[in-house]
């Protein structure tokens, strides 16, 4: 995981009240100037008609000292290149935030799934959720080392998973949301790797026939084809 923080002029006005929101960075694609891109109805494209670089992150904080990101360091992806040679100074832009969650005081108990991409909104939804209320944490990671400290909660109890070899990404959040108790009073956080929220989703839905007004799943990134 690498930290970075984004300052300047321009985040004056960002209000970021929700636990769990988001909002996008724009960078510039490896060896080219910083562009930004251009709204054509459907989607943001660069002036030579290719997509820009641009992902959505859950901010860690915004404060004086500027809006921090905690982004996943991986092969491949537009913005772990970006980050793993980022000088300071460099531009990048931020729009949003997009939507968070609102807690929802008639739940007894939360179930929280997520991967390395979705710790930070995880931390944050810890913050937020009343002490009295049952929390259950499952959180995919990498291998052991990958482990962060999490906010206190008094009635979370949290399992780390690594997966073996071969398994596809989000297919522990997949068996622990199968084997987890769901009742009325129980609402479901997740977010991953899309096709592993999907099944979750399809789970929630078509299996246990939870209310999709108790549900948030998010799909945060896909598997490179």
């Amino acid at each position: 995981m690498m930290r970075v923080v984004l300052g300047g002029a321009e985040l004056a006005g960002l209000e970021i009240s929700e636990p769990a929101a988001s909002v996008r960075l724009l960078v510039k694609w490896p060896d080219e100037l910083f562009e930004i891109p251009t709204w054509n109805g459907n989607e943001f494209l660069l002036a030579d008609g290719r997509r820009p670089a641009l992902r959505t992150f859950t901010p860690v904080s915004l404060n004086n000292s500027g809006l921090t990101l905690d982004i996943v360091r991986h092969g491949g992806g537009a913005i772990a290149g970006w980050v793993e040679t980022v000088t300071p100074g460099e531009p990048c832009a931020i729009s949003g935030p997009g939507r968070g969650e609102e807690i929802d005081p008639s739940a007894d108990r939360y179930v929280l799934l997520g991967d390395e991409t979705a710790i930070p909104a995880i931390e944050q939804l810890l913050g937020v959720i009343a002490d009295d209320v049952e929390v259950e944490v499952h959180l995919e990671i990498v291998d052991d080392q990958a482990r962060l400290d999490l906010p206190a909660h008094p009635r979370a109890e949290v399992t780390w998973h690594v997966p073996t070899m071969g398994n596809s990404p989000g297919s522990t959040l997949q068996r622990a949301v199968e084997e987890t108790g769901i009742d009325e009073t129980t609402r479901v956080w997740a977010a991953g790797e899309a096709a592993a929220m999907q099944a979750i989703r399809k789970h929630l839905f078509e299996i246990r026939g939870m209310a999709r007004s108790h549900t948030t799943v998010r799909g945060y990134w896909k598997v490179p084809r």
